[in-house]
Formats: C-alpha cells, structure tokens, sequence
C-alpha cells in the first residue's frame, strides 16, 4: 500500500492513502468523503498489522480529539464512531488512549451514536448496525471496567440500548445488544443499584406495556445473565423485603411486580428471594399482605409453575391466607383458585379443603367468586374439577343471598349445558353432571320468585334450549324427563302449571280491559294487576310497572292484539317468537339502554310464552313415545332403558295435557293415543286414559271417528280393566260423551248383577268403578245403590272376613303382599265415600250410618269383625282407609256438620297411630285437604299432634305443612279481605282453640297435675304456637293470649258437667299461656278484636264468672324459657350463615332413635312396643332443630321410600295413637250396639278412645312409684339390647293398685284411641235417661272396673315382679302411652277368663238406622254367653260361682234386639 508520508514519532498524522487531511477548514460534504475512506481502511485492517497500527496510531489519537466527538453533523459523528470502534477491535486489548477522561468521554460518544439504531429506515442504519455489531463482538466497553466511571457509562448505554430497540429490529440486533450487555454483567466485578435498576424497570407493568422489545431484551439478558445476576438481585430483594430500605431504589413500590417477572423468565434468578416471602405473608399489615398474596396467586397459578412442588412451606402459608382476617386477602386467594385449578390439576385436592371453608365465608363477595372459580374451571375442562368442589357450587344454590344463588344455578346450568347436550363431551362428563338437572329443578321448590325465574329461564335456555328445530327440542325434552328424579318431575310439572296460570290471568286481565270502563271493572282490574304482580320480581316496582301496562294495553290496540295471540291456547311456538319480539320492540326505547320498564316485561312475556309446546310439539312428542313401544328408538343410547322412557313419555304428555289440553286436538294424536288404549301394557293405557280425560271435551264434536273407537274400548276397561284404567274410563265418558247416562246404565246394570266376594280380583275394579259412577250420576241409581251398600258392601265384605291373614309382626307390608280380602275392603270405604259425596246431603241419614262404622273401624284397630282373623299389615291399611274417609267427608260441608267430636278425636289419633306409613299417609290426605282449604280449621289442630312423632322426619314434614297451610289462608286473607264471614274459618290464630280443645281429650293426658303429661301438652303447643308466633302481624300475639284467657271462661262443651274435664282444659290453657309469655313481649297489649270460639266445642263466656285461677303446678313453670319464636322463613332456614370463617354449624341431637315395623317392635311384649314421648326436659335444654322447609316433598324424601328394613334404624319408638284392646274376647263377634254408637256416650261420660286407663294416685304412691322407676331404669341401662324409652311406661296399673285407688276417687274416663270402654262419673243422674238406665250403668260399671285391672297373661320387661309388685297397693299409675299397653297379670288366677275388655254401652239408640251386623255369625251367641259369664264373675268378685241378674239380662236382651235394626 502506497502510503503518505508522516512521521509517526514526531506527531504528525499518516492518512491512508487518497484521504487528505481532515480538519475543520474542509467542508461538511468533504470531511464525510473523507471519513469513509478512513473508515474504510481500519474495516480493513486487522490486529495483526503492527506495521499499519503504528502508522496510523496518531490519526487514532486524533479521531478521538473534541472537535470530532463534539461535531454537530450526526454524518461525521457517525463515521468517527465507527473508526474508534475499529481502532478498538484493531488496538484491543491495549486502547491507544491511555487518559480515562478521554476513555469516558469516547464510550460515552459511542452510546450516543447508538441512538441511531432506533430508525431502522434510515440510509445510515447499516452502519450504526455496524458500529453496535463491532463493540458487541469485540466486547469494546471492557475497558471500562478499570475506571471509576465506569458505572455511569454502563447504565448509559443499558438505557440507550433498551430505550431504541423495536419491533422494526431484527434478532441480529437483539442478539448483539444481549451480547453488549451480558459481558458487562458477566466480566464485570459489579452490578451497581443503577444499571440493575436499568434492566429491571423495563419488566415494571407500565413499562412493559409500552415497549414489549425492551421487556423482551431484558428477559433475555436476564437468562443469559441469571448466575452472575443473581446475587444483586437477592440483595436488592433483601433491602426492600426484610429492610424496609425503599429509598435504594426507584423501584421498590414495584418489588412484588418484579418478584413475578423474574420468577416468570427463571425461577433460579429468585432461590433466596422466595423464602423472605413466607414472612411477608405473616406479616401485620394488610395491605402488605394483600400485596404478597396477590403476587403468590399469580406464581402459583402460572401454567408452567413449579413453585408448589418446589417450595412447598411457602405453598402451605399460602394456603393458610384462605382463612386471613382480612377480607381482600381471602377473595384474592379465592380468585386465583380458577388458575390453579386449571393449570395444576394435581393441587386440587390441597385447594378443595380451603374452597369448602370460603364457600361458607360469612361475606358474600367470598362466597360468590368461589363458585366464579369452580364453574371457570369446569367449563373449561370437567376432569379439572372434582365432584367436591362441584358439590359446593350445589350449596350455594341455596345461599341466602341472591346475588350468590343466581352464579351458582347459572354456573350449573352453563356446565349442563355443555356436558350434557353436546355429543363431543362424552357419556362419562355427561354421567359426572346428571345431578345437576335434578338440582336445578329442586330449586323451583324455594320461596323466592326470583329463584323460579331462574329456574324458568335455565329449562328454557340451557336445559331445553328453545331455539332447537322441534324434533331435536322434543328429544332432549323426552329423554331429560325420564331422568329426572321424582321431586325434579314435581317441580317442571310446578313451573308449567305456574305458567299455564299466570297464562290464564293474563288473558283474564285483556277481557277485563276489553269490557267498557265502570268502577267494578277497574277494581276487578286492578286485583287482576296484583295477583299477575305476584308472579314477577320485585313486586313493588312490579306493580307500578304492570299498571303502566295496563295503560298502553288499554290504548294500544296492537299491542293487546300481540298479547291475546301469545295467550292464546292455538299459539306455536314461532308465532311467540313474533309476538314477543314486536311486543318489546314496540315498548323499547333506543335512547334509554337500560329500560327497567321492557326487563319487567320481558320477564313476564317469557313465562307466559310457549317456548316449548304447541301443537306440532306434541306431535313429535307421541312419535317418540311410539318409537319407544315399538323398541326402534335409540333408547338405549340416551342412557334410558326402554320402559323407563315409556313411562316417562307417557307421564309428560299426561301432565302437558293438563296445561295444554288444546295442543293435543289433531287427529294424529288421538289416533296415536288410542292405539297406545288398546296396548296390552296397563300402565301405557292408563296414561292414554287420563290423557283423553283431559283433552278430549272436543271429540265427539270434532273427531266423529275417534269417538266411535274410542266408545267400547272405554266401556271394556270399565268392566274388566285394572282398578285405575276403570276409574279414568269412567271419567273419560264424563268428559268426552253427552249421553254419559246411558253409558254409565250400560256399564252400571251387569257390574251390579255380577258382584262377587268369591272373586276378588274382578270385585275390586267393580266397585272402583260403581264408586266414581255414584259420584259422578249420584241421582241415577239412587235406590240400587243404597241397597248395594246396605246388604252387600257392609254385610258381605266388611262384616265378613273369609280368610285368615299371614300372621307377621310386621305392621306394614307392599301392596303387593297386601291380602286380596284387605284390597277388597278399602275399595269398598273408598266406594262408600264416593257415594256420599256424590248425593252431597245426608237426608237418608246414611253419612251418620257410615261415620260410625268408620270409626268402628279405628275403634277396633282396624279388625272390625274382632274375629282376629286379619294381620297387623291389613289392619293398618284399614286403619289408615277409615282415617282417610272421614277426613274425606269433612271436606264435604253436610258431612262435616254431622263428625261428632269424638269421631273427630278419634279420626285425628290417626296422625299419632303406631305404623309408620299409617302416620305418613294419613298426613298427606290431612295436608291435602288442609291446602286446598276443603278442611275446616279444626283438622289444622291435628297437626300438634304430631310433635309426639318419634320420627325426626315426620316431624319436620308435619311442620312444613303446617307452615305452607298457615301461609295458604294468611295469603288467601290478603287477597280477599272483603270475606269476613270466612274470618273464624280461616284465620290462622283460631286453630289455637281447637287445639286446647284437642289436647284436653288427649287419651296420654290423664292425670291432670302429671309433670310429664303437662310437658307433652307443651310440646305440642309449642309445635303450633311457634309457627303462629313467629311473626306478631296485627298483634296476633295479644289476640291468641285473649283467646286462651276466653276459653278458661269457658267449659267443655263436649262434658260441660265434667269437672275433671274442665280443669284439664284450664291447666292445657295455662300451658299455653305460660308459653306465650315466655315467647312474646307484645302479648300484653289490647288484642285488636275480641276472639269468637267456637260453640260446637265450648260453652259460652260466664259473664258472672272470672277463672284467675292457676292450675299449673310450680315445678312447671320452670320449663317455659324466654326466647322469640324461629321464623317460618324458608330459605333463611336451609342457608345459615357461618358465625366464622369455616365454622361449621353444629347440628342438634334428634331427640328419639326409631325401631322398624318388621322388627321385634310389633311383638305387643317388646321393649320396642314402648311408644314413650321425648322428655320435655330434654327439649328445654335445646331449640327445636330447623328444617329446610320448602313446599315440596323433599323434606320426606327418605321417609317416603322407606320400607320395613329401613326403618329398623330410624325408629326406636312407636308414635302413641291408641291401640287399643278389642271390644270383646278373639271369640267373640262384632255387637251391634256397640258398631253404631261408639261416639254417642252420655254426656256425664267422656270419651273413651283406647283401651288403657290410668288411676289419680296419692302423692305417696306417686313417689313409691318413682322409685320403682328408678330401680328398673337401672336394671335396663344394663342390657342395652333390651333397654326401653327413657319415659315411664304408659299403661295399665297392676289389678290390685287400681282396687285400692278405686276406693279413694272414682275412676276417672278420658278418650281413648279404639273402642271405648265406659267408666262413668259418680255423679247424681240429671236427666231422665240417666234416671232410666242407672241399673245398666251400675252394671257395666261394676263389669268396667274389674276389666280394667285385667289383661292378658303376658308379662312385659316392666311387669317381672308379677304378684308382689301386683298386690303393692302404694303403686301409682304409670303414664300412658300410645299403642298397645302393657299387660298386666291378675292378682289371683282362679278364672282364666282374660278375654279382651269391651265396650258397656247404656244408651237407647240415636235412631232406628242403626249399622246391621249378621245374625248369622257363628260366634254371636258365644259372645253374649261370655259377657254374661264375665258380668256375673266381676258383680261377685270373691265367689267362683256366676249368676245373672234380671237387670243384666234385660240388658243383654235389648243389645240383641237392637242388632236386628236396618242399616241405611
């Protein structure tokens, strides 16, 4: 190379050869020329030339000069730059520049050229990419490692480079800027505060947001440097976290950011960081709290996230914030539960304990983003979830608040909605989520309208969707409805009878507003606006909404036009759509986006609308159904065996054709319908039938054809169908035909004629279906059908029983095992019945004859004949059948007025009777008639009667429905306050009297001062005045304190002249009394209204006379606690609020264990049998237990399906209705006199309704006996399998106490459950019948009183000290109890006549239609043989000889005379 000449050594400056001297007197465009060429040389050279780097050692010293560093061209500051990095690369590792100022200064000039790589467009770029490549690969800013400065010039060019890159660079240019970077950390001895601060402010959220190249670029300088960086991290960590030196830095307030961002690029960079964090965590700040957890949420919730596995204290404190104090801190935690979930499935099981405790958190926020978290992850993958954490999200459906439920129900729904209805998800997801349908629909049993909403529009949006075609909608309906459970199919049957309802009050509501305008109009107007308000949300808002209604209805003629075409019956389901859409449209307002005015609206349009059924529907509908019988659908496949979706389609298109009858007139359907009649598959005709009972008014009308098919195919099921296909037969040709009478003639005629015991399979359908002819045309076989029941329903079959029942100990069994005889016989009640209420009068006096052979029936615990022929099981369901009849006529005003009191008593032990299912069923029938308010008042008193249950569940269902009948006739009063005469029938306070009065004749109260007995008086108060005084509406509280305070003026009208009676019922009123202060601090003030009682039950107010008296004994009162009554408020019931975080609500012991029918229980000599009460002290010491009350059958679901095994664990005690002994001997057959009038006793005798009777003792005795209590009580806790109730027995008294106490009081009668055995009063006669029938009274006392202390030879575990304990004469009455009693052995065993106690009865007959029983039974003349042998033993008691008197045999005479009387 030809080179210039210079002198190196004497400092003159060598240029490469062409390039002049470059100095300040050349032009800008010159110097650049020249400049390149330099540049061009030293790009050239390379470190071996040491020729070349002397040369041109003193042109290096002069680029470096100020003139070049400070030139105000960016052109020649650029070139110089790239020369001094040259020279760098071609000096290295020796800098020709030996002054650190100038080194400073020099790096310095090359950082600011580097700004220029932030153009990428400019024609320069090339070279800065140049000059940043060179210093990169030579590593050029080394050198300052040796200065002091070095730090500053470090950070310059961190930021200069952080502060340029793009996202116009490509990866060469990040490359090299990591390359600069990392050798300074990585070769240098130091990471200042400063340049590390530089490269961690670009990860702070703000500044990442705004250049993610240079997030980017730090993070990967980071992973490069992450060893030699770590140390000044920890440490800057270090001053911060556990120092509190803030000040060190501008970015502390970032630190837990930056912990994130770190931790997020390499975990490695943070190994010393992460420790210092588990103290944060338990750190007294909560804000500093709140912040640690927050950043923990994040790291441990990443995808990639390692942190629980790796460091798994910290795991665990984070865990324990789930429980902090402070509220932030545990939604946090609970918010991030969805991102752990999803992105780390293995630490579910860690986080479902503390999700369980939150979703019970007391604050509602918490409360709700637990189910946000669950549901998130759910719908993202099933598998992620587990069926605990899903069970939570059940919970809340029924949380208290609504904000709470709505998330949860919507959650479920969303995931249905998913797993269910998609194919792709598979039969295992769908099978893990079944339940949910189930629950959803459960809901619709809550209180709240905002919950049925819900409900309403899940079914229509996620359950059925109604936007799929019609055979698809139709499908997922069939398929759901036959896998929904039992209450499920309760509630949808529910929703869409609310909404066929509210349909028909919409349509009521257009006529009213159709008819010109009068006052009377606007009134019925406007009640028709309240009840339609009441089916909306927010009632209030609501009402003034639907009033404004009103208005555009009135005046907008379209709109009305749209409304009556969408309630109209023939309305399908795209025409709703229509209507719905332009209704809205038309009410909508464009300006205002929320229109609280439209959303009520709409609320109300889709209730209404039939989104899911019309006429096409159930078209499709009937196909699938036939599909199924024909076994070509794909059945199977949906998860549904064939028969369970038969049952199920038929049972949807029974319920869909009560709430859309008219969707179902096409031929097709009927066609369909009627091929499914004549299907040999009963329960499949069955349903046809109760179909075309329902939707067939327009048949002969309108389907000639379908008439005349359907005409001998009813008359045929008529005859000689299953009992059920009868009835609906019947009911069809009442529906459908308009010559029903001559149909029913055609079917009536022959059924009559051909009624045969001997075949008792056809007899049953029989008189199922003469029963619902005689209701529906009671005048057209008016005198055959008396006669019918007269000789051969009383006569042949319930006066006869042919065959001997299974003996069992078992008190119930299946239908299925239930004798033939037995089905027999309550068909023929239920026949009986039919008829009554079909002639609706007693005129024939037949209501009063068939009343007393009901109770006869309850009297002799269902064995009417007493032949003993029948089994326990049997005798239960004719038990339960008498029960239900009565309870059946009281509905009927006429008959209602002729129920004697005792009849009632008795009917009302039914509800306390000693089988289980007796109890469950007969409370149905009760609550059935209560709710429709078909009952009188009184039959509401029954239901105190059941806090005696020894079943937890049947006492918590009987409160339920006293709650739901309560609320019935408080709403029933809001919304007709005009019907005052209905006020004593309705009003839920005036059952206070009836139940006094009930509880007065209660056969366990005897002794009027008994602590135990009083204690029972008060529970079954209780069990009714808690639910009345839950809320002091108008004062009620006063009001029911000024009814007691009325009745203690009062005396029983029943036994006005009994005053051991009275004084009950004034001690039963001080109960009540006690109990209403102690409960209520208003009960003190003025009552609003005087109170009205009832005078069928007492006498009227002595005016003359005031009862201050008080008849409660001292040790009582000391039982009644203060305290306020629960209230009846459902939901808040189910959704207590946890006291603390986590705290589990602790529930109350139940109060008896339970004993299976079937188990040693039925054996009248077991400890089971002993049927004692919960002791009240018990009941004292803790509240009663709350139910989840809902108007539903779900409270008694268990119960409902409980056989005989399952009870065994769940029944310890039977419930005390009376079983009483039977009227006469095994032997002995069934005495006329004492059929007919078993509730028409004198009025100096009370009633007399079971067969145990209990003696007032001496205090001495009463405490002799107490000890002998105390003695067995302790022999019995020793042998557990043996141990009986904790009470004391309710029974007889050995023979030999009752004589010694007869002689001190006379016997006292209390009503008995059975038939009654009359001990009267010793009382002057004070009429002229008593005058008349002295020498029968004294007779039957004399016989009564012996038998009383008489029993069978059976000895219980309390009767083993058989003569001893007999003959004691110190031995008080033990208490009663309901059932059997226990049986006492005879103090001398001379006679073994120990037949059964019966019946004395000594008053003329009421009237000559008395019930007839056959003269020809066999056992007749044995009976009264025997009752005469009996009378004459106990009228002489020491002598073994027997004689009759002449006034006993006149007796006896008259007893025979008086069977021979007709019946009807």
């Amino acid at each position: 190379m030809a080179l210039s000449k210079a002198k190196g050594n004497d400092g003159k400056i060598t240029y490469p050869p062409g390039v002049k001297e470059i100095s300040d007197k050349i032009s800008k465009e010159e110097m650049v020329r020249r400049l390149k060429m330099v540049v061009k040389t030293f790009m050239d050279m390379d470190q071996d030339s040491e020729e070349e780097k002397e040369q041109y050692l003193n042109l290096a010293l002069h680029l470096a000069s100020d003139f070049f560093l400070k030139h105000p061209d960016k052109d020649v500051r650029l070139l110089v730059a790239c020369c001094l990095a040259d020279i760098f690369r071609i000096y290295a590792p020796e800098a020709p520049y030996t002054s650190p100022d100038k080194l400073k200064d020099i790096f310095m000039f090359i950082t600011r050229q580097l700004k220029g790589l932030e153009d990428t467009k400019s024609p320069q770029f090339n070279r800065y990419f140049y000059l940043l490549e060179n210093i990169a690969w030579v590593k050029s800013y080394n050198i300052c490692f040796e200065l002091e400065d070095c730090n500053e010039i470090f950070t310059q060019l961190y930021r200069t480079l952080f502060s340029v890159i793009n996202n116009g660079h490509n990866q060469k240019v990040h490359m090299h800027m990591v390359d600069l970077m990392s050798s300074i950390v990585c070769e240098g001895d130091t990471v200042s505060q400063e340049l590390l601060d530089s490269v961690l402010v670009n990860l702070v959220p703000a500044h990442k947001n705004l250049n993610k190249q240079a997030y980017d670029l730090a993070k990967a300088l980071l992973k490069r440097t992450a060893q030699a960086i770590e140390p000044y991290i920890t440490n800057f960590f270090n001053q911060v976290l556990m120092l509190g030196k803030t000040s060190i830095s501008d970015l502390s307030e970032h630190v837990f950011d930056l912990i994130l961002e770190l931790y997020n690029i390499d975990s490695h960079l943070l190994l010393s960081v992460l420790p210092q964090l588990e103290f944060k965590l338990k750190s007294n700040d909560n804000e500093e709290r709140l912040q640690v957890v927050k950043l923990l949420a994040k790291m441990f919730g990443a995808k990639d996230s390692e942190l629980a596995s790796q460091n798994k204290p910290l795991w665990q404190c984070y865990l324990g914030r789930f429980n902090d104090i402070h509220v932030p801190i545990r939604l946090e935690c609970v918010k991030f539960a969805s991102h752990s979930l999803m992105n780390h499935p293995d630490l579910a099981k860690d986080l479902t304990e503390y999700l369980k405790v939150r979703s019970h958190d007391p604050e509602e926020a918490i409360r709700h983003d637990v189910i946000v978290s669950i549901v998130t992850a759910a719908k993202k993958d099933l598998l992620l979830v587990n069926d605990q954490l899903l069970n939570f999200v059940r919970e809340r459906t029924l949380d208290k608040r609504w904000r709470v439920r709505k998330e949860a129900m919507m959650g479920l729904a969303q995931i249905y909605k998913k797993y269910s209805l998609q194919v792709e998800a598979g039969k295992e997801s769908a099978k893990q989520i079944s339940w949910i349908k189930d629950k959803l629909l459960h809901i619709y049993y809550q209180n709240s309208i905002d919950d049925r909403l819900l409900v309403e529009r899940i079914f229509a949006q996620y359950m059925v969707p109604h936007n799929l075609e019609t055979t698809e909608r139709m499908k997922c309906l069939y398929y759901l409805y036959a896998t929904l459970d039992t209450n499920a199919v309760k509630a949808l049957n529910e929703m869409w009878k609310c909404q066929n309802m509210l349909r028909h009050h919409v349509k009521d509501l257009l006529d009213l507003i159709k008819k010109p305008k009068t006052e009377a109009g606007s009134k019925a107007i406007f009640s028709k606006v309240m009840v339609i308000t009441k089916n909306l949300p927010d009632p209030g808002k609501g009402q003034d909404f639907l009033k404004k209604f009103t208005q555009v209805l009135e005046d907008d003629e379209k709109i009305r036009g749209q409304l009556e075409k969408l309630v109209s019956p023939t309305c399908s389901y795209k025409q709703a759509e229509v209507c719905v859409r332009d209704i809205t449209k038309k009410l909508g307002n464009p300006k205002q986006p929320t229109n609280p005015f439209l959303e009520m609206i709409k609320f109300l349009l889709e209730r209404i609308a039939p989104v899911h059924i019309d006429t096409e529907s159930i078209s499709s509908l009937i196909k699938l159904v036939n599909k199924s019988i024909d076994g070509t659908a794909d059945d199977e496949d949906e998860g549904v065996p064939t028969d369970q979706a038969i049952r199920a389609g038929l049972e949807l298109l029974k319920v869909l054709s009560f709430t859309h009858p008219i969707s179902f007139h096409s031929a097709e359907t009927f066609e369909s319908l009627l091929a499914c009649l004549k299907m040999d598959d009963e329960k499949v005709a069955e349903a046809a039938l109760q179909i075309f009972k329902n939707t067939g008014n327009k048949i002969e009308e309108d389907f000639p054809h379908i008439r005349s098919a359907l005409l001998p195919v009813l008359q045929q099921k008529a005859k000689k169908g299953s009992p059920r296909q009868a009835k609906y037969s019947i009911h069809c040709i009442h529906a459908i035909f308009s010559s029903k009478e001559t149909q029913f003639a055609q079917i009536f005629e022959p059924l009559h004629k051909s009624l045969d015991p001997g075949n008792p399979e056809q007899l049953i359908t029989s008189l199922v279906t003469i029963g619902h002819i005689a209701q529906l045309a009671p005048d057209q076989f008016t005198a055959p059908l008396k006669s019918m029941v007269a000789t051969f329903v009383v006569k042949d079959l319930l006066m006869s029983d042919q065959l001997p029942g299974k003996k069992t100990t078992k008190l119930w069994v299946p239908d299925d095992e239930v004798s033939q005889e037995t089905m027999v016989k309550i068909q023929a009640i239920k026949m009986m019945v039919r008829w009554l209420l079909g002639m609706k009068n007693n005129l024939s006096k037949s209501g009063n004859s068939t009343l007393r052979l009901l109770t006869a029936i309850l009297h002799t615990d269902g064995d009417l004949t007493e032949h003993g022929k029948l089994s326990k099981p049997d005798m239960s369901r004719l038990r339960l059948a008498a029960g239900s009849a009565i309870v059946k006529l009281a509905q009927e005003p006429c008959y209602h007025e002729i129920i004697t009191l005792e009849q009632y008593q008795l009917c009302a032990l039914v509800i306390n009777d000693e089988c289980y299912q007796v109890r469950q069923l007969f409370a149905q029938k009760l609550h059935k008639g209560l709710s429709r308010l078909r009952l009188p008042l009184e039959y509401m008193a029954i239901c105190a009667l059941c806090a005696k249950d020894p079943v937890k569940e049947r006492r918590a269902h009987a409160r339920q429905c006293l709650v739901k009948n309560i609320n019935v006739r408080r709403e029933y009063l809001k919304q007709h306050a005009a019907v005052s005469e209905k006020l004593f029938s309705l009003l839920p306070e005036y059952v206070v009297p009836y139940t006094v009065h009930l509880l007065t004749h209660d056969p366990d109260y005897v002794k009027v001062q008994d602590i135990e007995q009083l204690k029972d008086i008060k529970e079954c108060l209780w069990f009714v005045l808690e639910i009345l005084m839950s809320k002091n509406e108008n004062n009620s509280h006063a009001f029911i304190r000024k009814m007691v305070e009325y009745i203690k003026q009062t005396k029983d009208a029943q036994n006005p002249d009994d005053q051991k009676m009275n004084e009950k019922m004034y001690t039963v009123c001080d109960v009540a009394m006690n109990i209403i202060i102690s409960k209520s601090t208003t009960y003190s003030l003025e009552s609003p209204k005087d109170p009205v009682l009832p005078a069928r039950f007492f006498t009227q107010p002595d005016k003359n006379f005031s009862n201050t008296k008080h008849y409660l004994p001292a040790e009582l009162k000391s039982f009644f606690t203060p305290g306020k009554p629960k209230s009846t408020n459902v939901l808040g019931a189910v959704n207590k609020p946890l006291s603390s975080a986590g705290k589990q609500m602790q529930s109350k012991s139940s109060r008896m264990e339970t004993v299976s029918n079937a188990s040693s229980g039925s054996n009248p000599s077991s400890p089971g049998r002993i049927k004692g009460r919960l002791d009240s002290t018990e009941l004292d010491q803790i509240e009663y237990e709350d139910y989840t009350m809902i108007s539903s059958p779900l409270s008694g679901k268990k119960s409902d399906k409980r056989d005989d095994s399952d009870l065994l664990k769940s029944e310890v005690e039977k419930p005390r209705r009376g079983r009483k002994q039977p009227l006469i001997d095994p032997d002995d057959s069934f005495s006329m006199d004492e059929l007919s009038k078993p509730a028409q006793e004198p009025k100096s005798r009370t009633s007399q309704r079971g067969r145990k009777r209990a003696a007032a003792a001496s205090e001495s005795e009463e405490q002799a006996w107490q000890e002998k209590r105390l003695k067995e009580d302790l022999l019995e806790n020793e042998d557990e399998q043996n141990s009986p109730p904790k009470k004391g027995r309710r029974g007889r008294p050995p023979k030999s106490a009752k004589m010694a106490i007869s002689k001190e009081e006379p016997p006292v009668t209390t009503p008995k459950r059975g038939r009654k055995n009359v001990v009267p009063i010793e009382s002057p006669p004070t009429d002229e019948e008593d005058h008349l029938e002295i020498s029968e009274e004294q007779d039957s006392e004399n016989i009564d009183q012996k038998r009383k202390g008489r029993g069978s030879s059976k000895k219980t575990p309390q009767k083993s000290d058989s003569t001893d304990s007999a003959l004691d004469t110190s031995r008080p009455t033990p208490q009663k109890r309901r059932g059997r009693p226990p049986k006492t052995p005879t103090v001398q065993q001379k006679k073994s006549h120990v037949g059964r106690p019966r019946k004395v009865v000594s008053k003329e007959p009421e009237s000559e239609e008395e019930m007839e029983i056959s003269q020809n039974s066999p056992a007749l003349s044995e009976n009264i043989s025997n009752e005469e042998e009996t009378a004459d033993e106990e009228v002489v008691a020491p002598s073994t000889g027997r004689r009759r008197t002449a006034k006993k045999r006149r007796w006896i005479q008259r007893m025979k005379s008086e069977l021979e009387g007709p019946l009807l």
